[in-house]
């Protein structure tokens, strides 16, 4: 298996995308072999100061950069030689099973839409982050960012992508799904709201539980959380800023440490064809190393395929 990562996005790329990348290839211990795809004489001085750790990694050479502040679709059109360009060639042709980037997340989108494309059915792709429980290990919560504004049929399918990934990534068997709400009543909310409840209370496929409000989002009441982009990306903030907050007080406790995006690395693609994750732009060599072993366990679980294969039918 390999695992593919843009070596020359975030703030801090090269040099914490290679060593991100040496410390998930030893994590790894030789189950995936990692793909850095990026300007090879930025890249060689790096790895080569890492001597044997990094002699198992790969590098694949690309020209180009999209930068944080360039337009998504218009650098990705122009520059067919950059690192995320490249990184979607190989994933689209099977030459790696995940793709991995703390750049321009526009770009990235971009890529996932226009290269791997959606699962036919699947209305528009989401990305899901992830969220601590009291009980221990994580739900996940979707749209986080994606999708500004929805229809109340993504916010359904949303239901059904969260389930998936919950059950062959996460591990939770019946995964309960619960739609982010300001009440728990089902006629609460917008417009928008009533009607993807009566979507998702009557599908199949999903263990739904209602609405949820706010204050349920780390208990055990839903592992699958349901929202728009807009929402889900305004409480993925402030969750940061929690942990940042805490953090700057010198407070720590094993709870809320889970709150440090660097915990997971990154936030994953859902209802494309294939495998990417979404890294934060300030990613630390460890977040780095954890979206690369994230990609490692969503293409060992064959999520994208699940997914396909739910959707197909």
């Amino acid at each position: 298996m390999k695992i593919a990562l843009d070596a020359m996005g975030g703030d801090f790329a090269p040099q914490a995308a290679v060593d991100g990348a040496v410390l998930a290839a030893e994590k790894l211990a030789g189950k995936a072999q990692i793909v850095l795809i990026g300007q090879e004489d930025a890249l060689r001085p790096l790895l080569q100061a890492h001597g044997a750790a990094a002699e198992a990694l790969i590098v694949v050479a690309a020209s180009q950069i999209i930068e944080m502040g360039e337009h998504p679709a218009k650098a990705y059109q122009q520059k067919q030689d950059s690192s995320i360009a490249v990184g979607y060639r190989m994933l689209h042709a099977g030459e790696v099973e995940a793709f991995c980037s703390a750049g321009n997340t526009g770009a990235m989108l971009v890529g996932a839409m226009f290269s791997v494309k959606p699962v036919p059915g699947v209305i528009r792709p989401a990305i899901a982050n992830f969220v601590p429980k009291l009980h221990g290990g994580f739900g996940i919560m979707l749209d986080a960012g994606a999708n500004a504004e929805c229809k109340p049929e993504m916010l359904e399918q949303f239901g059904e992508l969260g389930s998936l990934y919950a059950r062959y990534v996460l591990g939770i068997e019946d995964p309960k799904v619960g739609l982010m709400n300001m009440g728990e009543e089902e006629g609460k909310g917008t417009p928008l709201l009533q009607s993807a409840h009566q979507l998702l209370k009557v599908n199949p496929h999903i263990q739904f539980v209602g609405n949820i409000e706010g204050r349920d989002l780390f208990n055990d009441r839903a592992d699958v959380i349901v929202c728009d982009g807009y929402t889900g990306n305004v409480v993925l903030k402030l969750a940061e800023s929690i942990y940042d907050l805490l953090d700057a007080r010198n407070m720590h406790d094993p709870f809320f440490d889970k709150f440090n995006y660097e915990a997971v690395g990154g936030s994953p693609i859902l209802g494309i064809n294939d495998n990417a994750i979404i890294g934060h732009g300030v990613s630390t060599p460890l977040a780095i190393c954890n979206m690369l072993i994230q990609g490692y366990q969503m293409a060992e679980a064959g999520i994208a395929d699940q997914i396909k294969d739910t959707f197909k039918s």
